[in-house]
């Protein structure tokens, strides 16, 4: 199975948190086959946003969700 990254972002109630304030409104930057890509991808979203202390993004391991026991 390929080990997918998924890279999004939004605006956060508090910058040390993960409580998004409007989900809908959710930046999805894309879907990664790898890390490495995933964590390029993230870096340039973030550094898009740098200036804005409560806009957060984050790499979330997909396939870590998709087969837990792995």
């Amino acid at each position: 199975m390929s080990k997918l990254h998924l890279v999004f972002g939004g605006r956060v109630s508090d910058p040390q948190g993960l409580d998004f304030t409007d989900p809908g409104a959710l930046d999805v930057v894309g879907i990664y086959p790898d890390y490495r890509s995933a964590e390029a991808a993230w870096r340039a979203a973030a550094q898009r946003t740098v200036d804005d202390a409560t806009m957060k993004y984050v790499v979330v391991h997909l396939h870590r969700l998709l087969q837990p026991e792995d």
